[in-house]
């Protein structure tokens, strides 16, 4: 799912990082305990470091986790960082009795807790302990609302028109629990540990004011387990994300992200996130020859370059014609019909997460992707793709889109604000 429909892999920047500092040089999370710290530490360049056993001072965090995305910016954090190692998606409906005055005093909690997990530090109440050791490792928390919130809290008026349901798709086999909701958090990070810490402190700051809808788990390639940063591969085991927009393209902030002139105002700088569970058939898929996954693609799956020829990078020719006169990329190849050319310029930054939730009583793997892309309307970037996919996409027969939501992610917050309070308080 190289180039749309199962998204992504190489982000279009890297992650913003600071070291992680306090009054004293080093933050308590910016140190390693000292007691036998001995082994390989992996360095700045990605190579492995020897350290000889720790003296009596503690030792500094590898790059991994010291590295730190910020929380206040123009933008959400975890929309055009880099992809992290583990992942968390869930998505809260308010409770009943709970309205506009709660759900603001939720995003104020959220936003506090966000603020400082995100920069190695303990939550702010009953802190569990479970990232103690551990840096900020590249740790964001994003936040987003429903089509549901709006209603839910008197502020219909404010809900934007690109937040209207998305058509039914003939891949559809939707589960309604586990699809929309009111609240949507995406957390991410490098650290399994600091992940998961993030997500237990989000769903205890929800307390009586909102419940679990539901909840996602994903995965993806850990930093500095190649020996130069790649495309990532998806389970199926192709590269998965080489025409992703890049922030240097011209176009990539219109593309992406609502303009601050934008409507409604609250939105400003903000983006609309489609989540996917999409489920990959892979014992049908593992059953095919490699040609024919490659046909499938219309990419080779060792490094991604187009079947007309080149590397990864290099531009598909949809003309080329092998000796028969077939043409040698599919008509119905994936790569082929979600190229932005071939969908009026339609295009969306896709930031996924691989996931694994065991194997069925049959045998079967409960796994595929943890679909995200962000756009700055969905009308124009997904889904006139995912209609487009839906009348003959070589790789609809290998998967199943099984829930699905979509929410508006508001701007980032200035220093002093809290996520979503234009919208809340404006």
């Amino acid at each position: 799912m190289p180039e749309k429909s199962l998204p992504q892999a190489r982000t279009p920047q890297a992650p913003v990082t600071r070291p992680v500092s306090g009054p004293g040089g080093i933050s308590r999370r910016a140190l390693l305990g000292t007691a036998g710290a001995t082994g390989l530490v992996l360095g700045a360049a990605g190579g492995a470091v020897g350290y000889a056993a720790a003296p009596a001072e503690a030792v500094p965090l590898t790059s991994v986790g010291s590295d730190r995305a910020m929380f206040h910016g123009k933008h959400q954090p975890g929309i055009t960082e880099g992809l992290q190692a583990r992942g968390h998606l869930v998505a809260f409906d308010l409770a009943a009795g709970s309205g506009r005055k709660e759900a603001a005093a939720l995003l104020r909690r959220w936003s506090a807790t966000a603020e400082r997990l995100m920069a190695g530090e303990a939550a702010p109440h009953d802190d569990t302990d479970v990232a103690r050791d551990a840096g900020p490792s590249s740790l964001t928390l994003t936040f987003g609302f429903g089509h549901s919130f709006f209603s839910r809290t008197g502020l219909e008026k404010q809900r934007p028109a690109a937040l209207d349901p998305l058509p039914d798709f003939s891949s559809d086999r939707l589960d309604k629990s586990r699809s929309d909701g009111d609240l949507w958090v995406q957390i991410g990070a490098n650290d399994a540990l600091v992940a998961f810490h993030a997500l237990r402190a989000i769903q205890k700051d929800a307390g009586s004011a909102a419940r679990v809808r539901w909840q996602m788990n994903g995965f993806n390639r850990s930093p500095g387990a190649t020996a130069h940063p790649m495309t990532a591969r998806n389970l199926m085991g192709q590269l998965d994300g080489t025409r992703n927009p890049k922030a240097a393209d011209a176009d990539f902030d219109r593309r992406i992200f609502v303009p601050a002139s934008g409507e409604p105002a609250w939105m400003a700088n903000g983006s609309y996130a489609v989540v996917r569970r999409i489920r990959m058939l892979l014992d049908d898929w593992e059953k095919l020859s490699l040609p024919a996954q490659e046909a499938v693609i219309g990419r080779r799956k060792a490094d991604g370059a187009p079947l007309s020829g080149g590397d990864e990078t290099t531009p598909m020719d949809l003309e080329k014609a092998d000796a028969k006169g077939d043409y040698v990329v599919p008509l119905n190849a994936h790569a082929r019909i979600t190229r932005p050319d071939q969908n009026g310029g339609a295009a969306m930054l896709r930031r996924p997460f691989s996931y694994h939730d065991g194997i069925d009583a049959d045998g079967t793997p409960d796994a595929g992707l943890l679909f995200i892309c962000w756009q700055a309307d969905p009308l124009r970037g997904f889904v006139p793709v995912q209609r487009k996919l839906d009348r003959g996409d070589a790789l609809s027969k290998y998967v199943r889109h099984e829930s699905s939501g979509l929410f508006a992610v508001p701007g980032g917050a200035a220093e002093g604000e809290y996520v979503g309070q234009r919208l809340l308080e404006g």
